[in-house]
């Protein structure tokens, strides 16, 4: 099975790359995020066409997430409160950033988490509040006890080496101590960046900000991440940044990223390494 992340910054304004890069590269699924299109304006049909079901949560110019998928979609939730029916869940649940579906057994869970805009922004205590909120809808998540993909544009280098100049970066927004804590605190010990078991080095991005000639320079974060319970990790083969589709005419300001997993498991599979 492979899964695929990315954030595509207006679905309908890159609709023929992302058909494009589907025809290519076929994944399994692709989870989309900052669709910026509300649910009767998405353009399912172009999708429907490759074969793929797509679901979708989505709101006017803003936010926006989607899971496209070849494979049987199945138990759909949409939001926080979709396990937490609380008042801070729900309450956070009005801007469409989270989504997820069992897909051949596998809790696909996509995500769009808040940028902060900066650290004295209320925006950025918005983002602290949603993180936390994310870590708790992990626990309940752990109920189910299905095995859990969970990708997105996180918005978040976790670690310096996510960073092209950590010196004047790290510490600033995306970058925070409270970012990373916060994130971490989310993941605990049940799911891994399985993008750094196979390129534990820096230099590997996935997002390039419009400005200041970022991408010429490859000036570049790695924010939009895979992280994979222990089950999957044993059969994750590979996991890849597709860098070369930011060098589209008008492309997204981020990658796809794909991740291959040797699943569903059959009698006699040895697990890959």
């Amino acid at each position: 099975m492979r899964i695929a992340t990315w954030n595509v910054n207006s679905v309908r304004s890159r609709l023929e790359q992302v058909v494009a890069w589907l025809e290519r590269e076929g994944p399994d699924v692709l989870c989309l995020q900052e669709t910026k299109v509300e649910d009767a304006a998405f353009p399912a049909e172009a999708f429907t066409a490759l074969g793929y079901t797509a679901v979708i949560s989505g709101q006017k110019a803003y936010n926006g997430v989607a899971i496209l998928s070849r494979l049987p979609l199945e138990d759909v939730r949409i939001g926080f409160d979709a396990l937490l029916p609380d008042g801070p869940a729900l309450a956070l649940s009005e801007q469409k950033r989270v989504i997820s579906a069992l897909i051949e057994g596998v809790r696909v869970l996509n995500l769009y988490v808040p940028n902060g805009s900066s650290l004295r922004s209320e925006k950025y205590t918005y983002k602290l509040e949603w993180l936390a909120c994310l870590r708790r809808y992990l626990e309940a998540q752990d109920g189910d006890g299905d095995p859990l993909c969970m990708v997105g544009d996180f918005n978040i280098a976790l670690e310096d080496r996510d960073i092209h100049d950590p010196s004047r970066l790290s510490g600033g927004i995306m970058a925070s101590e409270a970012e990373r804590q916060a994130l971490r605190l989310a993941l605990d010990e049940r799911l891994s960046d399985v993008f750094r078991i196979f390129e534990p080095e820096p230099g590997h991005w996935s997002w390039w900000d419009y400005r200041s000639g970022a991408w010429d320079r490859d000036s570049g974060w790695r924010i939009d991440h895979i992280y994979v319970c222990e089950e999957l990790l044993e059969r994750a083969t590979g996991c890849l940044i597709h860098k070369s589709v930011r060098a589209n005419e008008k492309p997204s300001d981020h990658a796809p990223v794909v991740v291959q997993l040797q699943w569903p498991p059959e009698d006699g599979d040895e697990v890959p390494w």
